[in-house]
């Protein structure tokens, strides 16, 4: 073995693997910053690249793309509070917060210094466990993979603020709208309303993220007419070097979210989507003085970050070892096997072995550079917080609706992106956290697939196999840990609540004017689903009730407790009957025509699309909303917009080639 390691590692570092190595790692760094690009993206524009190179080099190429979008993607996460991919989403709860308050170069020195120490791990532990993963692997059946789907549910309590209640029913609300289209067993339509959108074979993720945690921050930015960072740059107290010794200081930490991102990286079909909200959810779980988690604590970084940079390495097992893509970049990677004439399997761990030592020290070192280079252009990129966020929410509008479109290309993801926005924002401002909605979406067909198989194979009997024992005591103990702690700590610190979704003062007085009507909206949602699964057949509507009806009793118990904060009427400013309280809250409250300008804008954006399409919709936008909105200078104005369609133009037109809308006016170029 330690010859085909060494082997292995001289292939890579000759040329020209090392410079298909570094290359890869240049295109890694872009699409995991751009939002809605991701390593898949990268991963299909990258494949034809490996046509007639030599399998080293070739691999060197995509893994070296394929292990640095996980470190650059925190790029969008910290300095605009939008999802750079899947893994980086967990990320936006502590790492924004820590932008506004200045502290984004603070943010990329944990961030970037945890990557590279996470993505090491998980290349190692790549090349240590191939021989021994194979039992781990095959003791793990679908009761495993759906409880495994429950514990991550669970963990969400983690993430909720100050209520696991509110955590636990947004969570729920995931698992519904990831059940909308056709069931996988018997083929029912659920929750299609006839619309031809919703009949495909579910919602795509990425218009889902990006509307819950893009919109309304966009919204936010335009009320407040300020920077990113809600402090003078000349008041920032800690630096880059600084968040390099957060670090180091929090290593306990590293090295358990890394261990626990090679976990959920062996086990296929986890992945990305969830392996942050899990490292994040430990983190909180695992900390005594957790008040300032979802404020901008460094840890809340710390842990997401390395966790989805081991996942990578790990991620690689099931699919050298067995030929079992986890998502579906693997699968794609697969293809690259499949273009260089190898057979993933035992080949790979016997004659082919120099080759998957390859692949593993092509992440090491795709690590060490990707993180070394963000961390030398960490202090350029933290000034991006400090500018104005009228320069600033042109070009955030603008990835964020073509990474949604690029999701199926159909408007049909604008609007979903539009709806979604619309939901977080309602869900910002009554105080239910984000996170497990997503959360819940993301693990929703996962279960769903499992449970099936589940009932089909083991019956009930399931229950009793050893692995899933362990991790239903798992999930008793999370809430049981979580809720003594929530109450504890509303005991010792009766104002204060961590967490996303946790507000104080003013805002949590308003708070719960938004929160009641929400969670009867939710009450609502929870009971029209249990009524219509009833119609259906057992199997496709097993899944909505086994969810609708917890969803049901969470957000009952919630608009119960907030009747009562209605009543006890504690606020000084909020006093009197509820309809009074509410009177002065709408006057107190100057943001909702803020969001209304903002939504008259987006709707602009799509009715001129389907006139024009892209190309001249999104730079006319661009022209429109800095010339006549903002007053702003003429130069300005006409070189943001030329750069906006130069962009347009040239990275989605001529290298991704994507689809683009159709315009009415067929004589404009698309």
């Amino acid at each position: 073995m330690l010859e085909a390691a060494l082997l292995g590692l001289t292939q890579v570092v000759a040329w020209p693997a090392i410079g298909y190595l570094m290359a890869g790692v240049l295109a890694g760094m872009y699409f995991g910053a751009v939002p809605g690009l991701s390593g898949l993206v990268g991963m299909a524009i990258l494949l034809p690249f490996t046509f007639g190179v030599e399998p080293v080099a070739a691999f060197a190429l995509l893994m070296g793309m394929y292990a640095v979008t996980t470190t650059s993607d925190t790029i969008a996460s910290v300095m605009l509070g939008v999802p750079g991919t899947a893994g980086s989403q967990a990320t936006i709860l502590d790492g924004y917060p820590m932008a506004q308050k200045g502290e984004a170069s603070r943010a990329f020195g944990a961030a970037f210094t945890c990557s590279a120490i996470g993505g090491i791990l998980g290349a190692l532990i790549l090349g240590l466990s191939l021989p021994l993963v194979r039992p781990l692997i095959l003791s793990f059946a679908s009761p495993e993979f759906f409880m495994l789907g429950v514990l991550g549910l669970t963990m969400v309590g983690t993430l909720s603020g100050g209520s696991m209640i509110k955590g636990l029913g947004a969570a729920c609300l995931g698992i519904l709208i990831s059940c909308i289209g056709f069931s996988p067993q018997g083929g029912i339509s659920r929750f299609t309303f006839d619309i031809v959108y919703l009949l495909d074979e579910g919602l795509p993720v990425i218009p889902i993220a990006l509307g819950l945690f893009a919109v309304p921050e966009v919204v936010f930015l335009a009320i407040r007419h300020s920077s990113i960072s809600l402090v003078d740059k000349s008041e920032v107290q800690h630096g880059m070097w600084q968040g390099v010794k957060d670090a180091f200081e929090n290593w306990w930490l590293v090295l358990r979210c890394s261990f626990i991102g090679m976990w959920v990286g062996v086990l296929p079909g986890l992945g990305a989507s969830i392996v942050d909200w899990v490292a994040y959810g430990h983190a909180v779980q695992s900390t005594p003085d957790r008040d300032n988690f979802g404020k901008g604590d460094v840890r809340g970084v710390i842990a997401p970050e390395s966790a989805n940079n081991a996942m990578k390495g790990a991620s690689l097992i099931p699919t050298i070892a067995f030929g079992i893509p986890g998502s579906a970049t693997m699968a794609i990677l697969l293809g690259a096997f499949l273009i260089q004439g190898i057979t993933p399997g035992p080949s790979m761990l016997t004659d082919k072995l120099h080759i998957t030592f390859g692949m593993m020290w092509t992440v090491v070192i795709a690590n060490v550079v990707g993180a070394g280079l963000l961390m030398m252009w960490s202090k350029q990129l933290a000034k991006v917080t400090f500018i104005r966020s009228v320069l600033i929410i042109p070009a955030i509008i603008l990835f964020v609706f073509m990474g949604s479109w690029m999701s199926g290309t159909t408007m049909g993801d604008w609007y979903l992106f539009l709806i979604l926005g619309l939901l977080g924002l309602i869900m910002r401002y009554a105080g239910w956290p984000r996170a497990p909605l997503v959360l819940g979406f993301v693990l929703g067909s996962i279960m769903e697939t499992a449970l099936d198989i589940t009932l089909q194979r083991y019956t009930w009997d399931w229950a009793l196999r050893i692995p899933s024992g362990i991790l239903m005591a798992l999930c008793v103990i999370t809430v049981v840990v979580s809720g003594m702690g929530i109450i504890k700590r509303r005991r010792e610190s009766p104002d204060v609540a961590a967490g996303e979704g946790a507000a104080e003062g003013r805002e949590a007085e308003l708070q719960k004017f938004v929160s009641f009507p929400f969670a009867l909206f939710m009450l609502a949602i929870f009971v029209y689903a249990i009524i219509v699964a009833t119609s259906w057949t057992q199997e496709g509507g097993r899944i909505v009730k086994a969810f609708a009806y917890p969803g049901a009793v969470f957000c009952g118990v919630m608009v119960i407790m907030d009747i009562r904060e209605f009543l006890l009427g504690k606020s000084n400013e909020f006093t009197g009957s509820i309809a009074n309280q509410y009177l002065i809250a709408i006057r107190a409250s100057k943001e909702p025509m803020g969001v209304l300008g903002m939504y008259g804008w987006f709707a602009g954006i799509i009715a001129v699309t389907y006139v024009t399409g892209q190309l001249v919709s999104l730079p006319l936008f661009v022209f429109l909303y800095l010339k006549v909105q903002h007053k702003e200078t003429w130069t300005t104005s006409l070189i943001y917009t030329f750069c906006s369609w130069l962009l347009l133009w040239g990275m989605f037109g001529e290298i991704i080639h994507i689809v683009w809308q159709p315009p009415l006016l067929d004589f404009l170029p698309q």
